[in-house]
C-alpha cells in the first residue's frame, strides 16, 4: 500500500520493531499525526479470542473521563415520561413511530441511538438498518434502558461513552480522544478503556487474552505498545 509524503515523514518518527510505553506512545502519536485537521487517536488491541464462538465475544461500553472531543448527536426512541426525560437531558432527536419511519426511509444522521425498554418491540425491525452501522440499541451496551434512566443515558452518551466490541478478525478498535487533547487526558481515557476491556474478558477465553496493542491517529502510523504496562493501566 502506497502512502503520501506526509505519512511517510511521520512514519520515520516511529521505530518499526520497538514497543513503546503508553506515555511515550501517546506523545509520539501526537507528534506523528500528519493531517491538518484534529485527528482522532485510536487504541487497537489484538486478542487471542475466536469470534466464531459465542462465549468468546466481547461487547461493552466505557465512559471516558475526558470525552471524545466531538459533538455527539443522540437519538432516543421513547414516549411519555421517557421522552420528557430525554428532552430535558438534551437529546437531539426524540420520538417513536415518526423516527422509525424516517430511519426506514434511509435517514441515519445521528451518532448514538437509545431506546426505552417499551420501545424495543417497535425498534427491533430497524436491525437491518442500524445494526451494520453500530447504532442498534442493545441492553448489553446500556443503550436500552428504563424510562427513568434515559436522562442519565443521554448525558453519558453526550459526555463520551464509547462502545467496544470484537470484530471478525479478533481485533478491538476504540477511539480515545483527539490529537489536540493533553497527553494526560489521552492516557486517562486509554486507561479507562483498557480497564473495561480487561474486565470484560469472556468466560470462553483460552490462552492469551490480549496478544498485542497499538495506538494510531486517523491518518498516522501505528505505534506498538509495551503490553505489560499497557494492561496494567487502571482508571482513577
Amino acid at each position: 500500500m502506497k502512502h503520501g509524503k506526509k505519512y511517510n515523514e511521520a512514519a520515520k518518527l516511529v521505530e518499526k520493531d520497538k514497543h513503546y510505553p503508553p506515555e511515550e506512545a501517546i506523545s509520539l502519536a501526537k507528534k506523528a499525526a500528519p493531517a491538518k485537521f484534529d485527528e482522532t487517536v485510536e487504541l487497537h488491541m489484538r486478542t487471542g479470542l475466536d469470534p466464531r464462538h459465542a462465549d468468546q465475544q466481547i461487547r461493552g461500553t466505557a465512559l471516558l473521563p475526558h470525552g471524545l472531543g466531538k459533538t455527539v448527536r443522540v437519538l432516543v426512541f421513547a414516549e411519555g415520561d421517557g421522552a420528557r426525560n430525554a428532552e430535558q437531558a438534551g437529546a437531539d432527536f426524540v420520538g417513536s413511530d415518526d423516527l422509525i419511519k424516517r430511519i426506514e426511509e434511509g435517514w441515519t444522521d445521528f451518532d448514538v441511538a437509545l431506546a426505552s425498554r417499551e420501545q424495543m418491540t417497535k425498534v427491533s425491525r430497524l436491525g437491518r438498518v442500524l445494526g451494520p452501522r453500530g447504532l442498534m440499541p442493545n441492553p448489553r451496551t446500556n443503550t436500552v434502558v428504563d424510562a427513568e434512566d434515559i436522562g442519565k443515558a443521554v448525558t453519558e452518551a453526550r459526555q463520551g461513552r464509547v462502545e467496544f466490541r470484537l470484530d471478525r478478525t479478533a481485533l478491538i478498535h476504540v477511539p480515545i480522544g483527539k490529537v489536540s487533547f493533553d497527553e494526560d487526558k489521552l492516557l486517562e481515557n486509554m486507561a479507562t478503556i483498557v480497564s473495561a476491556i480487561v474486565q470484560a474478558k469472556p468466560s470462553g477465553a483460552k490462552g492469551v487474552y490480549i496478544r498485542s496493542a497499538s495506538v494510531a491517529t486517523t491518518m498516522g502510523p501505528g505505534i506498538s505498545l509495551e503490553l505489560a504496562p499497557t494492561l496494567a493501566m487502571t482508571a482513577n
